[in-house]
Formats: C-alpha cells, structure tokens, sequence
C-alpha cells in the first residue's frame, strides 16, 4: 500500500522539488543515516516535496516525505535527522498501518486532499482511488505513538552520531509554534504530529539518559545543513510571492496575480511551478495559446507533475485540439487521477464516436459530488438514454 501511494501522495502535496537535486540527495543520505539503526528492515526513501506547508510524514513501508517549507525553518542536520528518524519510526512501528486497521484512515481524507492541492487549483477533483493517500499522509498520530517515535527516534538520532538534544530544541520550537498557532504550521506537521510539553520533558529525560550511555560530543552539521538549504532559502521570498499569487487569482484578481509571478520568476526562473502558475493565469485569461507555452516551459522543467499536462490539457481542450488534449489529459491520470480529467477524456471520446469509453470515462468522474460529478452522471445518463 506504501508503494502504490507514494506517488498520487507526492502529486497531492505539490509534487517532488526539483529546482535543486542536490538537496534531495542531502535529504536522503541524512535519512539513511538514521534509519541505519532501526531493526525494521524496509526499504526506506526520502524525497523533498515541493510545498511552503511545513510538514514531513512517512507511508508504510518506509516512504518518506519532507517538505520545502519546513526544511527552510529548520536550523541544522541534527535537527533534520531528528525530524526523519521521528518519521523512520512511524513507519517502522506500523503506525500509520495500524490506524488502517483500526479503519480510521479515510478520516478527514477529503479535507486533507483540498488542502494539499490548494495551490494546484484542483483540490476539489481528486479520484476517490486516491484518497487513501490523503489518509496516509494526514493519518493523525494517537500520544503513544509519538512518545513511541520521539523515543526511538532521538535514540536512533544519538546512535547515528548527532547530538540527541537537537530533539528537544526541535520540539521547543514546536510548541512555541502551536502556542503561536502559526496557520501554516496547523495546517501542516501540527494537524498530524501535535506537540506537547509533556513530549518536550521525556526528551529532556531520554537525552540525558542517553548522555549517561556515553551519547556526547555528537554533532549538529549547522554548516552542512546551510550550505545545503541555500538555494531553498535564497528563493523563499520567491516562493511565497507564488503562493499570494495564488491566492489572489482564487479571488479572482487576476493583474495582481500575474505581477506576483512574474516577480516570483523574476528570482527564480527554473521552478516550474512559477511557469504553471502564470499558465493557469493566462488560461483564467482565456490566453490559451499563451496558457500552452507556459504549461510547455513547466513540462520541460518537471515532466512528472500531474497538473502541468492537466493545465496544457485543458488549454489544448479550449483550442479544440482533441489530439494533444486527449494525450496530456492521460498523462495527468496516470500520475494522479482526477475527475476533471477523466470528464474531458469522456467528452473527447464521445465527440469521436466512442460510446463506451466515454460511458466509462462519465463513470469514473461521476464518484465526485461537486459540479464535475454532477455534469459527468448528466451526460452518462443522456449518452445511454439516447442509445
């Protein structure tokens, strides 16, 4: 289950960053490190996610996640270490596995999926297949797994060589946050992960426990870690210029929208979610052959992210070219299916005469109670009352 849902999770929460590889590599290498000294064998990934939402969560199986925005506010590879070998032990322990057990898992899922795709424009499309990812990822972990995870992860993070206290700053930080009630934070790691000063306190016990084993002089890696961040941190104004303008073309501003992003590539030209962006802005625009060279410009930046083919997809549809439509909309489904997607794919297979895959393509996007479902069940339902 880990395995099938690490990619429709990844595509749900903003897609792998790829601007800098060499921070994924770092990200890695940092998380294989601790996960050295769990007795869980599994084969354990880290990716970084393209997301300002400060969160990292894990799937069973050992799949794990980090996203852009915390790594930005965290201070250094102790820190980093303490964060992933927390998330090592969740799925170590089976505990996402055990709340699919329990049959909590598609709790809040919905709401989980709107949330991670708020800066896609497609919250709202995501099939129902999909939705035991969103589950996963915002599975809300009970207080004895996170003392279970705060426990062995900061022993784990002491035998790797780091320095244990880095847990407790870690979660001092944490807790000044979730005091702040900070939205971005409750949002992210703190819907999943809540932190409490009672989980500040058993850190402060375990380490010195562990400083009784002889756990001293571990290290921090503060220059390792801020020589690796360095291109996040220097684009994080960038960044946030592109979640504004997000937000400002949902309120349909659109102008101020576009000024934003155009700043945003101004500092950063190679992210392409700044290009997708200014693509669906234009699209907004009723520009959709300028729609098409931006999505264009984001494939070539990143060919494995869902929303890019949607949106020159559904710019392709807007030109009337069926052809490249019907390719991008099918390329978007297989990394994350979406009942926008499948209702275009059934109109154009309608359009071409082909009844039954258009009666399928209906069916499938019919799952959605929203707008889309709504005209999906409509035109399933006239497609057969005519036959």
């Amino acid at each position: 289950i880990g395995e099938k849902q690490y990619v429709p999770a990844q595509q749900m929460q903003g897609g792998q960053y790829v601007v800098d590889p060499e921070l994924a590599d770092y990200v890695s290498k940092v998380g294989n490190r601790v996960a050295a000294f769990t007795n869980i064998d599994l084969p354990y990934e880290f990716v970084v996610l393209n997301s300002s939402v400060p969160n990292a969560w894990a799937l069973p199986g050992g799949k794990v996640a980090i996203n852009r925005g915390l790594l930005v506010e965290l201070r250094n590879e102790a820190e980093l270490a303490a964060v992933l070998g927390h998330e090592v032990v969740h799925a170590a322990a089976r505990h996402g596995a055990k709340q699919m057990e329990r049959g909590m898992l598609l709790q809040g899922a919905l709401t989980a999926t709107a949330i991670g795709l708020a800066g896609t424009g497609y919250g709202n499309s995501v099939m129902q297949s999909a939705q035991v990812a969103a589950g996963l990822v915002n599975t809300k972990y009970g207080r004895d797994a996170e003392r279970e995870s705060d426990y062995y992860g900061t022993r784990m993070l002491a035998q790797a060589g780091y320095d244990p206290y880095a847990a407790v700053t870690l979660q001092e930080t944490f807790l000044k946050l979730s005091e702040g009630r900070e939205q971005s934070w409750v949002d992210g790691l703190f819907s999943s992960h809540p932190p409490s000063a009672e989980r500040v306190q058993k850190n402060r016990a375990l380490v010195e426990t562990l400083r009784s084993e002889g756990y001293v002089g571990g290290e921090y890696g503060s220059d390792r870690y801020q020589a690796a961040v360095r291109v996040i941190r220097r684009d994080k104004e960038a960044y946030a210029k592109a979640d504004r303008a997000r937000s400002a073309a949902r309120d349909g501003d659109l102008e101020e929208a576009l000024t934003l992003v155009e700043q945003a590539l101004d500092a950063q030209n190679e992210e392409p979610t700044f290009h997708a962006l200014r693509g669906d802005i234009r699209f907004e625009q009723e520009r959709y052959g300028d729609a098409i060279v931006n999505f264009d410009r984001a494939i070539e930046r990143d060919d494995g992210f869902y929303a890019h083919y949607l949106g020159r997809g559904m710019s392709y549809v807007a030109e009337g070219d069926r052809a490249r439509a019907k390719s991008d909309l099918n390329a978007s489904v297989e990394l994350l299916p979406t009942t926008i997607a499948y209702l275009e794919l059934g109109k154009i297979a309608e359009a071409e005469g082909n009844t039954d895959l258009a009666g399928r393509y209906y069916q499938a996007a019919g799952q959605s109670d929203g707008v889309v479902g709504q005209e999906a069940r409509a035109r399933y339902s006239r497609l057969y009352s005519q036959g």
